[in-house]
């Protein structure tokens, strides 16, 4: 099996070089970088990636315009503020081929000290196990083929990575690998843990009662 990682990107130059790089000790049969219109430096730091293509700002547009491109048997969509531990590709390929599996994530790792910090990793991955849903800094694997057979992402302006693994999950089981993903602290400084926390468990529980995600977005500002 041969993995695609497209990234969607927006204002991401000061960590997309050091991601795509990471990635590259690992042997993906390519790196897409799906843009949604920056500003900053954002294309020359994806210089090397094997494409960098534009698409409608929204991760779910970009992630879809990354697909359609990808030639890899599998696709996994990766934040840029991500990082995989070696070997994760490996292990994403090895769970696709159990039976019944239908889609993947990595183990979460939020890269910053502090017990709040593991609550947060401790919940992310209960997330999964528990309830099925895979947010999209977690890096989601799946197959191409089921990919397009769904349609892709859901054109939402947040939580399209919520209502796509909800999906998933009626077509197999949800799985996490124990290689980890590095994830960025930066919108949790920002905001403050415990503020960021509620918030996104607001929200989540605001979309699952029937309010619309792109409603939802004004309250989920960019941090860059």
């Amino acid at each position: 099996m041969s993995v695609s990682v497209i990234i969607p990107t927006w204002n991401e130059a000061g960590c997309l070089a050091d991601t795509i790089r990471a990635l590259r000790r690992q042997g993906p049969l390519e790196v897409l970088v799906a843009d949604g219109g920056s500003t900053d430096a954002t294309r020359q730091a994806a210089v090397e990636a094997d494409c960098f293509l534009e698409a409608p700002r929204g991760r779910g547009s970009q992630m879809n315009a990354g697909a359609a491109q990808a030639r890899g048997d599998v696709l996994l969509f990766l934040h840029a503020d991500c990082t995989l531990e070696d070997g994760a590709l490996a292990e994403a390929e090895r769970l696709l081929r159990r039976c019944g599996v239908a889609a993947g994530c990595f183990t979460m790792t939020v890269n910053a000290r502090g017990l709040l910090y593991r609550w947060i990793d401790a919940a992310a991955s209960a997330r999964v196990r528990l309830a099925g849903l895979i947010y999209g800094d977690q890096g989601l694997f799946l197959r191409r083929q089921l990919f397009e057979h769904l349609g892709g992402f859901p054109p939402l302006r947040l939580m399209e990575d919520v209502f796509f693994s909800r999906r998933l999950a009626r077509c197999g089981r949800l799985v996490m690998a124990r290689r980890r993903i590095w994830v960025s602290p930066r919108r949790w400084q920002r905001a403050g843990i415990v503020r960021q926390t509620l918030r996104n468990w607001t929200l989540l529980t605001l979309a699952v009662a029937g309010v619309h995600p792109d409603r939802l977005a004004e309250l989920y500002p960019a941090v860059r």
